[in-house]
């Protein structure tokens, strides 16, 4: 994935007036994943995907899309890019290969079989013939998609894509998004204030704070951290445990119970814990990690601000 950038942001900045509200941006995005883009309100990041698109003008540094840069070479590099914004406006009084095909002609090169190949890939064949006023926000949800994909971009850029949908259409959204990155290759870039959603469909994320980079790296390493965290051991012995296990805990307390005891130490120190309590011949049932989810995470790391 390391070789396969399709879009690279460096020393990214946008000035209004003498406030500068986007401070040196850079990060690249890959082939294949899903990656979130998180902010508290105001953070800077639809400023960020406004000046991606090319809707609004750098101050200073790069964007390149599949090697292009959006600035100097802006059909190039757009070109490689679909989007679509919350929920996609469609003709209702069209059926969906209708709209498919009326879009297909204001791009050039975009065939029947195009329109055909993408209905299949998100899963519309069926229902792609029926008037969309009969569509479901989840079907909308992906002829918006497969409009945008009719020009085989390598980028696509949605905001809020579950947007106003039932917990069945959030999952059919996020499932698909990740088996059409995996499948295609494609750098699929979401924003949401759905904290919890985001966990689950993206491989990386991005959190900004006032214009600034805070956070990068794959979302399950930046939930559960690297650091302390508190630890339960199920046990058949706690007080041989507990005394084993003293000696690897560099200060606080070990919480014990009827079956178990607790402690909060370095996540690297728990395979070594284990370790001595199985030397010491204490059966262990269970080792309970207390991770925090991504949204206790994103407001630790932005000192409480909530996203929108």
């Amino acid at each position: 994935m390391e070789n396969n950038v399709l879009v690279s942001l460096k020393d990214v900045k946008k000035s209004v007036g003498s406030k500068e509200i986007i401070k040196g941006l850079s990060f690249d995005i890959h082939g294949g994943e899903v990656f979130g883009f998180l902010g508290p309100n105001g953070a800077g990041k639809t400023t960020t995907i406004r000046m991606m698109v090319g809707l609004m003008s750098l101050s200073s540094g790069e964007i390149t899309i599949k090697g292009k840069n959006i600035k100097t070479q802006y059909k190039e590099a757009i070109a490689n890019v679909g989007a679509i914004v919350e929920n996609p406006e469609m003709y209702k009084f069209l059926t969906g290969y209708q709209n498919l095909l009326h879009f297909s002609r204001m791009v050039k090169g975009v065939s029947k079989q195009r329109i055909k190949e993408v209905v299949a890939l998100v899963g519309l064949t069926d229902r792609i013939h029926e008037k969309v006023k009969r569509y479901s926000l989840g079907m909308r949800q992906r002829l918006g998609i497969a409009q945008a994909l009719l020009h085989s971009p390598s980028v696509l850029i949605l905001d809020e894509p579950t947007n106003g949908l039932d917990p069945a259409g959030i999952r059919e959204i996020r499932e698909y998004l990740r088996d059409l990155a995996r499948k295609e290759g494609i750098a699929v870039i979401v924003s949401s204030h759905l904290l919890s959603e985001m966990e689950l469909m993206c491989d990386r994320i991005a959190i900004i704070q006032k214009g600034e980079l805070i956070g990068l790296q794959a979302t399950r390493e930046f939930v559960q951290g690297a650091g302390t965290k508190k630890v339960r051991f199920v046990v058949d012995q706690p007080q041989a445990a507990e005394k084993a296990a003293r000696h690897h805990l560099k200060e606080g307390e070990i919480g014990t119970g009827d079956d178990y005891i607790e402690m909060i130490v370095e996540r690297e120190d728990i395979p070594e814990i284990t370790a001595t309590l199985v030397v010491e011949g204490v059966r262990i049932y269970s080792i309970v990690a207390e991770t925090q989810t991504l949204e206790e995470k994103f407001l630790e790391v932005t000192g409480g601000e909530s996203v929108v």
